[in-house]
């Protein structure tokens, strides 16, 4: 499931131009540090949609009834069913290159807080391989580190 919702995240940078800087796919929860010219509104509803409907899509397609069944809801206006994220993010603009790296912190460290791993790297699932610069050769999810725009050394 983690892998089928990092490859959503890939589609979702595709073809919305989204630049996904740092991530982490936690059991019931993800993380995604991103940046793109459009309202944050649009960016959550092309990463939450994308990635909602792989997941729906691959527990109806692979028999598990049980788990698609908890994600139903009473059928909307616009014919969804199903409903796999919260509709209230908690989606904040970062700004300052401060404000930036602790955000990174804390996406990497998730796994570590949960007990799931001593070292960030550890976790599969999770950007901060690639921030230390041992990224393996198949990573999940690929981040935009290149695109990164950083103030000039003082």
């Amino acid at each position: 499931m983690k892998q089928i919702v990092a490859d959503a995240f890939d589609e979702a940078r595709r073809s919305a131009g989204i630049l996904i800087f740092a991530y982490v796919i936690m059991l019931d929860h993800t993380h995604l540090l991103t940046d793109n010219a459009r309202e944050m509104k649009e960016v959550l509803r092309d990463v939450n949609g994308i990635s909602a409907k792989s997941i729906v899509d691959y527990l109806k397609n692979n028999g598990f009834e049980s788990s698609s069944a908890k994600l139903r809801i009473q059928e909307r206006e616009n014919k969804h069913k199903h409903s796999v994220y919260e509709h209230h993010p908690n989606a904040i603009r970062i700004t300052g290159e401060d404000a930036f790296i602790q955000k990174v912190n804390y996406i990497h460290l998730n796994p570590v807080r949960e007990g799931l791993v001593e070292h960030p790297d550890e976790y599969l699932y999770s950007s901060a391989r690639q921030w230390h610069r041992r990224a393996l050769e198949k990573e999940p999810l690929t981040v935009n580190l290149e695109k990164i725009k950083w103030r000039a050394a003082a």
